[in-house]
């Protein structure tokens, strides 16, 4: 016999149709109104994206501070020295350290989201690679956690900074929220991650950038959504 659960489950996917492309608000409150389990759900955007990330030039990577945060207390690492380690303590960073920060990781400490670094420290950093890389939590100047100004990095990954890269097949997932956050909210933060995502379209991307976009939270539905309506929210509309 199904349980409870698994029903409430199963009429939450019935409600949405897979064969409809949602308008960007009727998409999210079917996200939220598909929500089954107790705890607060993260809601993700996927997009499929018209490059082939095997080519370098065809890279689609970035981040963006959330207007509306992410609902989500993140903890952040920062390896710097001297006054940029005060800068990033001051900042609200959680642990700052050196050559000690990097001893306590190799020994299997693991407890942060986001690791922040001077440019000097990166010798020290690299020598994590197989610990962070897998991860996704290397430090990369390209997006801002390789930087001398470490106390703004730590207020934006505060605030809600989610970084993002494309994976096999053209694919961004990312974070925007929570099930809990409104709806207005969470589609601010969509928009924010869309315009970011379209600037960063690579010049040698041929065809159709943006293929499809799909919300869902972690145990809903997928809820695509209509292209169309989504560029429409876009200050960066001409170039979809």
């Amino acid at each position: 016999m199904a349980s409870k659960l698994g029903k409430k489950r199963t009429a939450a996917f019935k409600r949405v149709d897979r064969t409809v492309r949602y308008k960007v608000s009727e998409a999210m409150k079917l996200v939220k109104g598909c929500k089954t389990s107790k705890f607060d759900e993260s809601v993700d955007v996927c997009f499929n994206l018209g490059v082939d990330p095997r080519h370098a030039d065809q890279m689609v990577r970035g981040a963006v501070v959330m207007p509306n945060g992410t609902g989500k207390t993140i903890r952040v690492a920062v390896f710097a020295k001297g006054a940029k380690a005060e800068d990033a303590k001051n900042a609200g960073a959680d642990i700052v350290g050196a050559d000690d920060l990097h001893d306590r990781i190799a020994g299997g400490w693991m407890e942060f989201d986001q690791v922040i670094a001077t440019p000097d420290m990166m010798g020290v950093v690299g020598k994590l690679g197989r610990v962070l890389g897998p991860r996704g939590l290397m430090p990369n100047p390209k997006v801002g956690t390789v930087t001398m100004d470490v106390a703004k990095a730590v207020r934006e990954s505060k605030a809600g900074k989610v970084e993002y890269k494309v994976e096999k097949a053209g694919i961004v997932h990312a974070g925007i929220g929570k099930v809990s956050m409104e709806s207005d909210k969470l589609v601010e933060n969509f928009k924010a991650l869309f315009e970011n995502i379209l600037r960063q379209k690579p010049s040698s991307a041929k065809g159709i950038y943006v293929k499809n976009i799909t919300f869902s939270s972690t145990m809903g539905p997928g809820v695509k959504v209509d292209i169309a309506d989504a560029t429409a929210l876009s200050s960066a509309a001409e170039q979809a």
